[in-house]
């Protein structure tokens, strides 16, 4: 399966590719519980102030493109610990879990997986 996503992407032929260990899930362009939390998180943290509205980027980098580049582990290790150097102040405090909400939706955005504002289809 993941070699024909991947030649079916060489070619071309395929959108927005959902990969079998990707931490969403999308139906009918709406996400599953956990990804629509973290779009919360995303709004409540308001990391728009830095990221864009869309993601982007503004004073921040662009986490759609950062997403790309930085594995799971890189993310959390980030929005934990900071980047100082850089302006981004630690956000330890929103815990394990909600750090793991974040990541599917971002993860998501990146990929190109569905919109900046998302709805669940779970309830």
């Amino acid at each position: 399966m993941k070699r024909a996503v991947l030649f079916a992407l060489l070619l071309g032929l395929a959108g927005p590719v959902l990969a079998e260990d990707a931490p969403y899930s999308v139906k009918d362009g709406m996400v599953d519980a956990k990804t629509f939390k973290g779009f919360q998180v995303w709004r409540n943290a308001a990391c728009e102030r830095c990221h864009g509205a869309n993601q982007e980027g503004m004073v921040g980098p662009s986490l759609v493109d950062s997403l790309k580049k930085l594995s799971k582990e890189e993310f959390v290790a980030t929005v934990v610990n900071g980047r100082a150097e850089k302006g981004m102040p630690p956000h330890g405090f929103l815990g394990e879990e909600k750090i793991d909400m974040l990541y599917s939706y971002l993860k998501g955005r990146s990929d190109g997986a569905f919109a900046t504002k998302v709805k669940t289809y779970e309830q």
